[in-house]
């Protein structure tokens, strides 16, 4: 056969082939399950203590609060117990799903990264006696430049010592903190751990404040997210924005639909907590910005 009528018959016969790439997968990936916290932070400026926080969470119909170590504290000093801080979350059908420490973990020095894992240790103690099985990891105590390799040791460590306790560590970035602001410095971190229960904490206002931008979480994928903060951000210039500018998603102009669907398509499970640190908001009826919190996120959601 001559060389063209060759080619010709090869062309012919491919045309009756379906153009399906070899490596097409016909099973579909499961989008991502969602429930909804209550940061606490957002009701701070009201002045509420935890079971007035627990009972208005539950009425406006969250499935969880995040907490603050300081809050629990306050809590044990009016001489009650973690026993009946966790029966509070049990009778109100709430899970106490996160809290946010600020224990000097990944600080440099020696000495103060060791007594950063001891508090971290008593919180998580704490936590797992009412149930809540996670504890925001920021990088409080670390000065710039971080090596992030180190750091990524010492995640690792965290993380042992989060199986220990029942009480994971969630690696969180801060957008105004130099030392630890970007999702970079995060995943690389995660990575760096090597480590199977690694979970970085995101934030909208953090990721834009800090100048990491959206287009990132599209590099995660399924649980390295359990939690993430919901909010939004104003037209105010990024490097002059504060947390008391954040609001509520969709009232500002950060790119929700587009997180939203990033998020589901990530697939695991995804808790989105409302945390803000408006005090607009702390001046008004706790009720009421808790169901409109709630409101603004299930549009996206």
């Amino acid at each position: 056969m001559k060389r063209r009528n060759l080619l010709k018959s090869i062309a012919l016969g491919a045309t009756a082939i379906p153009l399906v790439p070899v490596f097409a997968s016909t099973t579909k990936k499961k989008e991502a399950t969602i429930q909804f916290s209550l940061n606490t932070s957002t009701l701070r400026g009201q002045k509420l203590d935890l079971p007035q926080i627990i009972e208005i969470a539950a009425k406006a119909g969250y499935d969880g609060i995040e907490l603050w170590i300081s809050e629990l504290d306050a809590y044990l000093k009016t001489g009650k117990s973690l026993a009946s801080l966790k029966k509070l979350f049990v009778d109100a059908k709430i899970i106490p799903v996160n809290a946010i420490g600020f224990a000097p973990w990944m600080a440099q020095e020696v000495e103060k990264s060791k007594a950063g894992f001891e508090q971290m240790e008593k919180e998580m103690a704490m936590l797992a006696a009412i149930g809540c099985k996670r504890i925001a990891a920021p990088a409080i105590g670390a000065t710039a430049p971080i090596d992030l390799l180190a750091a990524g040791e010492q995640y690792a460590s965290l993380l042992d010592l989060g199986r220990k306790t029942g009480v994971m560590p969630q690696l969180e970035f801060w957008g105004a903190y130099d030392p630890f602001h970007q999702l970079g410095q995060a995943l690389a971190t995660a990575a760096a751990a090597n480590d199977p229960d690694a979970r970085i904490l995101p934030d909208v206002y953090h990721l834009f404040r800090g100048g990491s931008g959206f287009e990132g979480l599209k590099l995660v994928n399924g649980n390295a997210i359990e939690v993430f903060h919901m909010n939004d951000f104003t037209s105010k210039p990024r490097l002059e924005q504060k947390d008391s500018d954040r609001v509520y998603p969709g009232d500002g102009i950060g790119p929700m639909k587009e997180i939203a669907a990033t998020l589901k398509a990530m697939g695991g499970n995804k808790i989105l907590s409302l945390e803000v640190f408006n005090e607009t908001y702390w001046a008004q009826d706790a009720q009421l910005v808790a169901n409109t919190g709630l409101k603004k996120m299930k549009q996206f959601f």
